[in-house]
């Protein structure tokens, strides 16, 4: 059935929108053709985390998604865009802790794993669907009935298999090693999680006695180390200098006697040491260190892990060989006095220490970036701990060659240096969490702490021959969130099982997604999908043919949005409007700080003094495809929404004008009748031919904003500006064969315009495609279905191209001399033409009724050679100049003051053209076309300005 919509003044987007997505859902119109001769085209979302809500990288990256989803579908396409969420283990876990915390003043622990577990569930099935919801706002044309969670049974399921069958392959074990620890929430974390913060911290300079009477060059006998941790000083295991320095080379191999803690550690080289930086001397501590964990491994340095997991100093250190596992006889023992201390405290016990034996050297303020965990909000320490490990590299290898044979491609493609670098430098994957929320890993441990791992504790037990007596426990431990998401293009699918849909809609088309997660997620999913899909042949399977990376959207000032700082702008208040004391609420109502608070509300205020109005989602949508702009950065621009929302409005308005001159009327599509087609019919059908071609061009590349662009300029420029305006002469008084060609024309381009441009602003063009089709006579429920325009080259019509251009040239310059000179426009005016071309004369002879409505010229009238022209204002158009007689009511200050200008411009231009003429590093370089060129055009100028010398003159001797 189709949606009918009452042709008000305005699109009404707020009741509108919702109603017509409602029906495209209802109806189905989301879902795969499953045409099995069609061609299949598929895009897997990033899945948005379940506790977040639509911000503006979601809108953006979604509306580039859908814009292709809806072109690819109106090509016939058998397309599918697969949707889902993503558990977010961390994230997750602390909302509903939070909750339980405020409510209940409970923790995790009260309730016991199961049961939190299910109280996650509860939270997830009552509020989880928050970003589905909006999406929907968007407009997004997701088959919701195929959406899937990360957590849901089918993907659990694809996440044992992929565990089990790596683990099986020798891929994945489980080893101690150095990880980013969150010591607030005691879980391991990836670098991502990771957030640097800028701080002003100190250098503290320590002295290192040497041992057996050994000196320095300049006859110490201590070695001076800068640390910016004082508190790892009793996990040192050496102390380093770079094996080309000079000044240490008769020590290297030496040792020194480590303070507090009273073990001797060696002197080792090491390039690794910065030679300028403090002493050149640097302490290494393999246990607390990322850099100095790889610098213990390389010299087979013990590891002294003097940590809890609370981050609090232990009574007894841990200690590791270099291969990870337990190191006995290497003695380090921890002193009394520091034993339990808090991991600052211990700090401050350190240096004060250092002092009172007299090997405090100096303090030194110094600017450091201090890693905090972004969930946690404590500084995280780098914490050896057991974990499980994928071991990447031979996944990565065939994951890079994919990229080198372009199999995968990045756009923009420089962003394959990128990932280049990132895989050929490729580390084991530490991919276990110390949470409950999550994938929990399909390993149990018996009493002797043998290690099993299976799909169940059933497989287990019935792989390795365990009697039920033999008591075995899972792991505690969950996978890392990016471990189910690596498999995100074919466990929605239906994998590890050979569905019709993963051979369908596998390997999808393209991933859009931000550059700051091509290693997190790009790089994981193309080791991960290559690894366990492969096509009819046995070759291994790309997850998606294309990465489009795209950049972020900063505020207006090119700052990154922030909470924090205040600037967000959510999308959903661009589409429905906010008043400004809800705006103020949303961004500062649950700031701790007052003085922040304010400092955000003032410029709240200053932005937004009357609130956020409604744009609607089209002008939204329209507005993020016009910026996206190749890989860079967006500066979000509130002029740019209104103004797409003016075109939004362009575009009903003209469709309005067209129904009142065609509904109800004989447009030639229910006739035999041949159609008399005016010149400017010819024209626009010829025009939007080329704009198709281009748009199409356009979004093949992935360059959105040259679409948008393209939409815009033909939809305001060609179609409303000129064409609306150049029927209105056929309507007032052509022929019936041309009213009915125009009409004709009329509804086609703009019944095909909107077909153009439903990708991009698909509800309204939606709302006007119901009535516009009934005119067209077309069959069909809904806009999304029809059939994409094509190129035609039967339409390409370069005479009436050329003609028109013209014709627009000469309206545009007489309206411009009505404005220059202040003529009111219902004033006729006499044109006088001079030096035209034949087939200048032609296009004029065969349009002058057009060109006299359209100028408001009351005569037209050729000069004949030598005549004189009486006191004119002139524009010059290619050669032909433009006279319009002045008589009556020019302004002498006022053209001398324009003719001035324009004479101003010319010289300006010779001027630029002999300076290129005269260099002659550019004579020497350039073809001689393209001096040739510069040439012809530098006689045009001096001819054009000779010419307006003389009507100076003319006017001057008034």
């Amino acid at each position: 059935m189709t949606q009918k919509f009452e042709m008000a003044d305005r699109f009404d987007a707020d009741t509108l929108e919702q109603q017509i997505y409602q029906n495209w859902e209802e109806k189905g119109y989301f879902k795969p053709s499953e045409d099995i001769n069609a061609a299949s085209y598929s895009i897997a979302i990033p899945p948005p985390n379940v506790t977040g809500s639509l911000h503006m990288g979601h809108a953006f990256q979604q509306t580039l998604m859908d814009t292709l989803i809806r072109y690819h579908r109106m090509q016939g396409d058998n397309t599918l865009w697969q949707a889902g969420t993503d558990h977010a283990g961390i994230a997750t876990q602390m909302v509903v802790e939070r909750k339980i915390a405020a409510e209940e003043n409970k923790t995790r622990h009260d309730y016991g794993r199961e049961a939190f577990i299910n109280k996650i569930w509860d939270w997830k099935n009552y509020s989880g669907g928050t970003i589905s919801r909006q999406m929907r706002r968007l407009g997004n044309s997701i088959d919701w009935d195929r959406e899937r969670f990360t957590m849901d049974e089918g993907l659990s399921e694809a996440v044992k298999e992929v565990f089990v069958r790596l683990h099986e392959e020798g891929l994945i074990y489980r080893g101690k090693r150095l990880v980013n620890w969150d010591p607030k929430l005691h879980t391991a974390i990836s670098d991502l999680e990771v957030e640097n913060k800028d701080s002003k911290g100190s250098l503290w300079h320590f002295r290192y006695p040497l041992t057996k009477g050994e000196k320095t060059a300049e006859g110490l006998d201590y070695l001076v180390v800068a640390t910016t941790r004082p508190e790892t000083v009793l996990g040192d295991t050496a102390v380093a200098v770079h094996p080309e320095d000079e000044r240490y080379q008769s020590l290297i191999g030496k040792t020194v006697m480590l303070p507090l803690a009273n073990r001797e550690i060696p002197i080792i080289a090491d390039e690794y040491v910065d030679r300028e930086f403090g002493t050149g001397v640097v302490k290494i501590t393999p246990a607390h260190d990322f850099n100095d964990y790889e610098v213990g491994k390389r010299h087979a340095l013990p590891m002294v892990n003097v940590m809890t997991l609370n981050a609090d100093i232990r009574d007894t250190a841990e200690i590791i060989g270099s291969d990870g596992k337990p190191l006995s006889g290497y003695e380090a023992q921890i002193p009394q006095d520091y034993r339990g201390l808090e991991r600052f405290a211990a700090r401050k016990k350190v240096v004060a220490d250092f002092e009172a034996l007299g090997l405090l050297d100096k303090i030194q303020p110094h600017d450091l970036k201090v890693p905090y965990g972004d969930r946690g909000g404590v500084p995280i320490e780098p914490m050896l701990t057991d974990q499980w490990y994928v071991s990447v590299k031979p996944l990565a290898e065939v994951a890079i060659k994919a990229v080198e044979d372009g199999e995968i491609q990045f756009v923009p493609k420089q962003y394959e240096n990128l990932y280049f670098s990132w895989m050929r430098d490729i580390q084991d994957w530490c991919i276990s969490r110390q949470l409950w929320w999550g994938h929990r890993i399909p390993a149990w441990y018996d009493e002797a702490g043998n290690i099993y791992v299976g799909r169940s504790e059933q497989e287990v037990r019935a792989k390795n021959a365990l009697a039920q007596e033999v008591k075995l426990k899972q792991d505690e431990d969950v996978l890392d969130t990016w471990f189910s998401s690596a498999l995100w293009t074919f466990s929605t699918l239906g994998w590890p099982k050979q569905t019709p849909d993963l051979q369908m809609f596998h390997p999808t088309n393209v991933l859009i997604t931000g550059f700051d997660i091509i290693f997190f997620w790009v790089a994981r999913m193309i080791m991960f999908t290559m690894h366990f899909i492969k096509d009819k042949e046995g070759e291994a399977q790309v997850p998606f043919k294309t990465v489009y990376v795209t950049g972020l959207i900063r505020d207006e000032n090119g700052q990154k949005m922030s909470k924090s700082k205040g600037n967000v702008i959510d999308p959903l208040d661009m589409i429905d409007g906010i008043d400004l004391e809800a705006l103020l609420e949303k961004r500062t109502g649950n700031m701790m700080q007052p003085q922040l608070a304010e400092k955000i509300a003032k410029a709240t205020r200053k932005e937004f003094p009357q609130g956020i109005s409604a744009h609607g989602t089209d002008a939204l949508r329209f507005t993020l495809s016009a910026l996206a702009s190749t890989g860079r950065d967006i500066n979000w621009d509130m002029k740019r929404l209104e103004g797409y929302r003016n075109f939004c409005n362009k575009l009903w308005n003209a469709s309005r004008f067209v129904l009142m001159n065609t509904e109800n009327q004989d447009c030639g599509f229910a006739t035999e009748q041949a159609l008399e087609l005016s010149l400017a019919d010819r024209w626009i059908l010829a025009e939007f031919n080329n704009t198709v071609k281009n748009f199409r061009t356009a979004l093949d590349q992935y360059r959105f904003d040259l679409a948008a662009n393209t939409l815009y300029e033909f939809t305001w420029n060609q179609f409303c500006d000129w064409y609306l305006e150049l029927t209105k002469p056929v309507f007032n008084g052509g022929s019936p064969a041309q009213q009915r060609g125009t009409r004709h024309t009329l509804v086609s381009v703009l019944e095909q315009l909107l077909r153009l441009a439903h990708p991009i602003i698909p509800f309204i063009t939606e709302a006007l495609w119901q009535r516009v089709k009934v005119v067209a006579g077309v069959e069909g429920e809904t806009l999304m279905l029809q059939r994409f325009p094509q190129f035609n080259r039967a339409l390409e019509d370069q005479s009436a191209l050329e003609q028109i251009e013209w014709i627009k040239q000469l309206i545009v310059n007489v309206r411009n001399i009505r404005a220059e000179s202040n003529i009111a426009p219902s004033k006729g005016l006499d044109l006088l033409l001079r030096n035209l071309s034949e087939a200048e004369k032609n296009c004029l002879e065969n349009n002058r009724t057009l060109i006299a409505n359209l100028a408001r010229l009351e005569d037209i009238r050729l000069l004949q050679a030598g005549e004189e022209a009486p006191l004119s204002v002139t524009k010059l158009l290619g050669n032909a100049e433009l006279l319009v007689p002045m008589a009556g009511f020019i302004n002498k200050e006022a053209e001398l003051a324009r003719l001035n200008k324009e004479i101003d411009k010319l010289i300006g231009e010779v001027k630029r053209i002999e300076g290129k003429l005269s260099n002659e590093a550019f004579v020497a370089k350039a073809p001689p076309a393209v001096i040739d060129k510069e040439r012809e055009k530098m006689q045009d100028y001096q001819n054009a300005l000779e010419k307006l010398k003389v009507q100076y003159q003319a006017i001057e001797n008034l």
